[in-house]
């Protein structure tokens, strides 16, 4: 029987590095993506093939449950045992000037995703007792950063909701946890002056998309079963 991996946003950053990890520990990788297919199409070659992409826009319900719906009939005698909620943008401004836009299109695809994301896929984990869901948080959402309140809001949303998760799933054998990163090297941090950011950091460097997947392959292990309701900090040393 396959071990079946989802993974949102997974085409570019932070989600290809931890769709290639994952099938090098085995999984069969779902690529999810919302509109980049090249991108998506490189990554799951980068898995050796080792999976399949799977389209939809997780901040809207109806596509998400849909898309999730035919990939379970596809699969009748799988689930999904691990889902990783990387999908995020950001669309940085300060509060006064952020167009309200803005502010939902943020919110909704990191918030709102996560939910219609994990939602339907906790029942197949209860019934196999055993499941994985690691969600991607932000050092924003924990310290909270200036031109960024609508980012920092939805990460730490996320952050009570991984909490407040664990404690209701934790008895059927499903670990959620979050990573929290700080200045990683991907698109996101793309026009950001790195060597002023990196005087910040004690460890005086960006840290790699590898470096996350390394720790999301951790948790989602049989080694981290006793890890669950928790915010890993991977950010070189800068705390709050």
């Amino acid at each position: 029987m396959s071990k079946y991996a989802l993974v949102t946003g997974g085409s570019r950053g932070i989600g290809r590095a931890i769709c290639v990890r994952l099938a090098q520990e085995g999984y069969q990788v779902i690529i999810n993506y919302a509109s980049n297919e090249a991108e998506a199409q490189k990554t799951l070659e980068m898995t050796g093939n080792n999976g399949e992409i799977l389209p939809f826009d997780v901040s809207n319900a109806e596509q998400t449950k849909t898309a999730l719906a035919d990939w379970q009939q596809r699969h009748p005698q799988d689930y999904i045992e691990v889902v990783v909620n990387n999908a995020g943008i950001r669309r940085d401004n300060v509060l006064a000037l952020m167009p309200e836009n803005d502010w939902h299109r943020v919110v909704d695809i990191t918030l709102s995703g996560f939910f219609n994301v994990t939602q339907p896929l906790i029942p197949a984990m209860q019934l196999h007792k055993f499941g994985r869901i690691v969600n991607m948080a932000s050092v924003s959402g924990l310290k909270g950063l200036p031109g960024q309140t609508n980012y920092s809001a939805a990460k730490g949303g996320i952050i009570a909701a991984t909490k407040a998760l664990a404690q209701e799933v934790a008895r059927r054998g499903i670990t959620v946890n979050a990573v929290a990163p700080g200045f990683i090297k991907t698109d996101m941090t793309e026009g950001l002056d790195e060597g002023e950011l990196k005087k910040m950091i004690p460890a005086n460097r960006f840290g790699t998309p590898e470096e996350v997947a390394d720790l999301v392959a951790f948790l989602v292990s049989p080694k981290a079963g006793y890890i669950t309701g928790n915010v890993v900090s991977i950010n070189g040393g800068l705390y709050t």
